[in-house]
Parts: C-alpha cells; sequence; structure tokens
C-alpha cells in the first residue's frame, strides 16, 4: 500500500494538508543538497536574499527572510568566516550592512542551481507546464494571505 492510500481520504482532500505534505519533500531534499555544502537554509537565505536585494542593513535582511533578529547573527558569523559574505557600516546610518563578495556570489548562483534541481526532482512527476501552473497557483494563494 503506497503512502497517500494509507491517509485518511479525508485529510487527503484538506489543501493544506497535501501542501505541508508536499512541501515537507521537498524542504528534505533541498536541505539534503546545501549539506553536501555544509550549509543549512538560514545561510542560503541570507546569500539568496542578498543577491537578489543586495546590501541590506542587518535589521533589514532579518525582518525580509522572516529571521529571528538575534539569530541572524549567528547565522551571518557562519558564512562571513567562510568568506561569501562581508559586514560594513552603512554610511547612512552607521549600522552594520551586509554584502556578498564575489566568492559569495558565485556562490549563491551554484547554490540556487543546486537547490533548482532539488525542487524539479520531487516534482518531476510534473510536466514542466504542470509546474509552472503550480508555482503561479502558490504564488497566488501566498500574495493573497499577505505573504
Amino acid at each position: 500500500m503506497d503512502d497517500a492510500q494509507s491517509r485518511p481520504l479525508s485529510l487527503l482532500a484538506l489543501p493544506s494538508y497535501l501542501a505541508r505534505h508536499v512541501a515537507r519533500i521537498g524542504h528534505l531534499l533541498l536541505v539534503d543538497a546545501l549539506a553536501e555544502h555544509d550549509l543549512r537554509l538560514p545561510h542560503f537565505a541570507v546569500l539568496t536574499g542578498l543577491s537578489d536585494f543586495g546590501p541590506l542593513a542587518q535589521h533589514d535582511l532579518a525582518d525580509r527572510l522572516g529571521l529571528n533578529r538575534s539569530h541572524l547573527v549567528g547565522y551571518l558569523d557562519t558564512v562571513e568566516q567562510r568568506g561569501p559574505i562581508r559586514r560594513e557600516r552603512d554610511p547612512d546610518d552607521r549600522r552594520q550592512r551586509v554584502a556578498l563578495t564575489a566568492a559569495g556570489v558565485e556562490l549563491q548562483q551554484r547554490l540556487q542551481q543546486l537547490a533548482q534541481d532539488s525542487q524539479r526532482a520531487f516534482l518531476d512527476v510534473l510536466t514542466e507546464s504542470g509546474r509552472s501552473t503550480l508555482m503561479e497557483l502558490l504564488g497566488r494563494v501566498l500574495r493573497a494571505n499577505g505573504g
């Protein structure tokens, strides 16, 4: 009996139940892919956030990533020790600002490809059009609910 047949049909009829379990599969694949580089998901989020937004004040980066500000400091310490980011004084408000280094840009691009590959792997059951539709629909639900 496959896993779907062993679950109550009433639960399988709930979109939030399905979404949670599908997200868990994708999350585990992404975590495993990042672990190959001795990184965790928050480290990847930092690199990706800086790649997408450019240099940011630490507090702004934490807020945009939805991370606790005090936890972000530890993540930044770990990533900074490896060289992909640097912290500097923001000339406008003298707070700490975080930016990618050239090595960070390169690392983030490699990790982004790894992340995309890991996500594509668990969605292989869908066509390219199906994956595109899924992403559009999930994004629409997220935006409609304040995400």
